[in-house]
């Protein structure tokens, strides 16, 4: 069980706040979806989207007021995972930290296991 936990991906506090602020303005619940595809330069790309609510077989993690939810086919390639928000001069994104990935891409949206 500790296992399990500790490989949990997580929102960071910056990221909560912004998907809650994101999904108020939206009307919507405060709940992030992370999802992995093929493609990007590296191989794979995160994909970022609100959800109305968890499927069945979701991963679920609380960080403060909002959720993150990982698809189980997903979750094999972001485990231990942690999904920031950064802004700077050369824009705001979400971002994830994935000790998982060998490889990754200068834009940190494609990365390679």
């Amino acid at each position: 069980m500790a296992e399990t936990q500790t490989r949990t991906p997580m929102l960071t506090d910056a990221a909560a706040k912004r998907v809650a602020w994101i999904a108020d303005k939206q009307g919507k619940p405060a709940i992030l979806r992370l999802s992995v595809e093929g493609g990007g330069c590296s191989g794979f790309q995160y994909k970022f989207e609100l959800a109305d609510a968890p499927e069945d077989d979701d991963l679920t993690s609380q960080t403060a007021e909002a959720r993150l939810v990982i698809d189980p086919v997903s979750l094999d390639l972001v485990a231990g995972s942690s999904v920031d928000y950064v802004e700077s001069l050369g824009g705001a994104a979400f971002r994830v930290e994935n000790p998982m990935a060998a490889a990754g891409c200068g834009c940190g949206s494609s990365f390679g296991i």
